[in-house]
């Protein structure tokens, strides 16, 4: 039922955008450029394209909407229209270093204005110039010898949740454990939240408020979207009170400048010497809270898929992490050092992240009118780029379907197109953050089980982010001590 109320959310709102745009007289037209359009076409009237575009991901399969354009368009570029919008796809690594060079310059990040719904505090400015603050901040918190710190207790925070959650068990579903595993470290390490009970309290209203993030914006009672605004109300109360606790806390010595990122924005004034308000903090760890966990379950679930599938990758995943395992004394916690001896299991999450990229593109916004490959670009067009152009294209990657994780070694693929974190100014700030709780995660899922699928042909949905439909069960064989 669910799925068809979205569906008929989704018609709603793409005639809405239609109806707007088929009475507003756009200032740029093909003509008022030096050259034509890009080839392509619009779709259906008022629909566009974005049932098709939403649909092959529906299906597991987000690729086909841009490699068929691919083959009967352009491989560099196509027009086509997209949720009420007019807009360009980027294709290829030319593609993606075009955009990526000129953030700021001639494209800007775009997302629609329904995010306000849910961060509120922010309409005071707009979700950009908050984006833009929260980039400013985050490094500090977010560079590699700042995250050395956590991940002991990243390690610490593994262990429990693989002895609580998969630990005598014969049989588990991968995706709601890896999505437990990975909320758990985000509430820890951005709010100092560590108790199970408390971050259990957080936990179903998030997965409301994510899945509505990336549904259809209609605010009507049983929409994902009308969930995910009552979560987030819900979220942000919890959020406060946690707030004006730790101001009290720094206030008597009770917490630490450095513990995590509320500390953090608590005590770090802008360049006017002006503190965050409580609401805007509570905003921002909402946002940061949802990106520090939903790409990286999804990554961990593939990793688990991959390594049931790949039964000599498994092996060399095992016997790297097995031999980092037995070089530590009883008790002693993962260090940075041992992270920097996973360079095979890395290479194999990389593959992964190419495979099944959490992140399958995103919308940015022509700034002015402007010229690629002989096509003009309109001022207010939306652009969007695709992971899976250069991921999935044997241009790019020899024999692309081939799970390999020697495409990774030495150094790598070439430059714009392993993309799985987006690249130039907007490139991931969490991606470190990322690649250690990925890791950590593969050291004790190997180190503890052997798997296999359950569902040896599982369906895989993408929307936004690929997930197996039914969670990925598994059955466990534990290693003999």
């Amino acid at each position: 039922m669910e799925f068809y109320v979205s569906l008929l959310s989704l018609f709603v709102l793409i005639v809405s955008f239609s109806l707007h745009f088929l009475f507003y007289k756009n200032k740029h037209s093909a003509s008022s450029l030096s050259g034509p359009l890009p080839p392509g076409k619009t779709g259906w009237p008022l629909v566009g394209e974005s049932l098709e575009f939403l649909s092959t991901g529906w299906k597991g399969h987000p690729e086909k909407f841009i490699f068929d354009r691919i083959a009967k368009y352009s491989s560099s570029v196509f027009r086509t229209h997209l949720l009420g919008e007019k807009a360009a796809v980027f294709c290829g690594a030319n593609g993606n270093k075009f955009l990526f060079s000129n953030e700021n310059k001639l494209v800007q990040s775009w997302w629609p204005n329904s995010v306000n719904k849910v961060f509120p505090s922010s309409t005071q400015t707009s979700s950009k110039e908050e984006a833009i603050k929260m980039r400013k901040m985050l490094p500090n918190f977010l560079k590699p010898e700042a995250l050395q710190r956590y991940i002991g207790i990243m390690d610490h925070i593994a262990q429990r949740h693989f002895s609580d959650g998969w630990e005598n068990k014969n049989e588990v579903k991968v995706f709601p454990l890896a999505n437990r595993y990975t909320f758990w470290l985000a509430c820890r390490l951005f709010v100092s939240v560590e108790d199970p009970n408390h971050v259990a309290k957080f936990a179903d209203p998030f997965n409301a408020l994510a899945s509505g993030l990336i549904s259809i914006p209609i605010d009507l009672p049983g929409t994902p979207f009308n969930r995910a605004i009552k979560a987030s109300n819900f979220i942000r109360k919890e959020l406060v009170a946690i707030i004006k606790q730790r101001k009290i806390d720094l206030a008597e010595g009770k917490a630490s400048s450095t513990q995590d990122i509320l500390s953090h924005m608590l005590l770090t004034s802008d360049e006017n010497g002006k503190f965050m308000h409580e609401l805007d903090i509570a905003d921002k760890i909402l946002g940061l809270l949802i990106g520090g966990h939903d790409t990286a379950s999804s990554a961990c679930t593939f990793i688990v898929k991959f390594l049931a599938e790949l039964p000599e990758v498994y092996e060399g995943v095992y016997n790297e992490q097995m031999e980092i395992a037995n070089s530590k004394a009883p008790g002693e916690l993962l260090n940075w050092d041992d992270i920097q001896r996973m360079k095979y299991s890395w290479n194999v999450a990389c593959e992964v992240l190419r495979l099944a990229p959490p992140l399958q593109g995103a919308f940015r916004e022509a700034l002015t009118d402007f010229m690629y490959n002989g096509f003009s670009i309109p001022k207010g067009w939306k652009i969007y780029w695709s992971a899976n152009s250069t991921h999935r294209n044997p241009e790019f990657f020899a024999d692309p379907l081939k799970f390999d994780p020697s495409r990774f070694e030495g150094s790598g693929p070439a430059p714009y197109t392993f993309v799985p974190f987006g690249g130039g100014p907007r490139m991931c700030p969490g991606k470190e953050y990322a690649r250690l709780e990925i890791l950590v995660f593969m050291h004790h899922l190997v180190k503890r089980f052997r798997f296999e699928k359950i569902i040896p042909d599982e369906k895989i949905v993408v929307n936004p982010m690929p997930i197996p439909a039914k969670g990925l069960p598994v059955r466990l064989y534990p290693h003999k001590a």
